[in-house]
């Protein structure tokens, strides 16, 4: 199979991935310009930008860029292993690491007022959107019509049935602590890049409490956002959805939530 057919097959599945290019070479090289690898999440690869330890170094920083998404440039001189290059060859190259990313996803956990709220701004958006609820009447293409997958189960197994990786945004617009607790530890093992939770701050103290006790580390606990969203004045399950996808766009484009206004 080519690199393309296997890169169409990663888009097809929603998979993520790593292309590494050798985009400049001069001198005695393993690989020269145009030799690609296709690094996988799990760290297995297909192609080669040269073997050795100019491999083992690109596939180090492959696992850096499956974390942050961004692209980089690296250039190796192979001349003196004794400075710290990665081969005696003679030459050098440069790598491009690009990385291959599912559509974004949100999740929304809860199909009610506020849910379907979330569900149809993230589809106006442009997100893939999952809904998910134990509730099989509120998991459903006529509950929530802007949704691109169901999974009426309780939240605790949903990682078994959905991948969730650094491009999923869960957004728990739940019932309450009774559900929120024994489900929420599952999603906290999960590379999801952002876990909110609905309600209020007596709730979420309730929650953490909760959550505490069933043997959660703090650490864990506090990645989680709650009380979900920005704080616009929110009321309506309109303004909410507003107010929480607002917060994921912050976290997902590095923004600050303040105001722009120049005074």
């Amino acid at each position: 199979m080519s690199l393309y057919q296997s890169l169409a097959e990663i888009e097809a599945r929603g998979d993520s991935a790593v292309v590494c290019t050798i985009i400049e070479s001069s001198g005695s090289t393993p690989r020269h310009q145009d030799s690609r690898m296709i690094v996988y999440p799990d760290g297995q690869f297909t192609g080669s930008v040269g073997g050795g330890e100019v491999e083992s170094r690109v596939l180090a920083e492959a696992k850096i860029v499956f974390t942050d998404g961004h692209s980089r440039v690296f250039h190796y001189d192979l001349v003196d292993p004794g400075r710290g290059d990665p081969g005696i060859c003679g030459g050098s190259v440069t790598v491009y690491l690009e990385p291959i990313l599912p559509k974004p996803c949100v999740v929304v956990i809860g199909g009610g007022h506020v849910g379907k709220a979330v569900a149809h701004l993230a589809k106006w958006l442009g997100f893939r959107v999952v809904v998910s609820d134990d509730r099989p009447e509120l998991c459903t293409p006529e509950a929530n019509p802007d949704a691109d997958e169901f999974y009426p189960i309780p939240m605790e197994d949903l990682p078994k049935h959905l991948q969730i990786n650094s491009q999923t945004y869960l957004v728990l617009t739940t019932r309450g602590m009774n559900v929120d607790v024994p489900g929420v530890p599952a999603l906290l093992d999960t590379a999801a890049g952002y876990i909110g939770i609905i309600g209020s701050r007596r709730r979420w103290v309730m929650s953490k409490k909760g959550m505490i006790e069933a043997g959660v580390t703090q650490e864990k606990i506090e990645s989680i956002h709650s009380p979900i969203g920005l704080e616009i004045g929110a009321e309506t399950p309109e303004e909410i959805a507003v107010s929480i996808m607002a917060e994921i766009i912050m976290i997902r484009n590095g923004g600050s939530g303040k105001s722009m206004k120049i005074n």
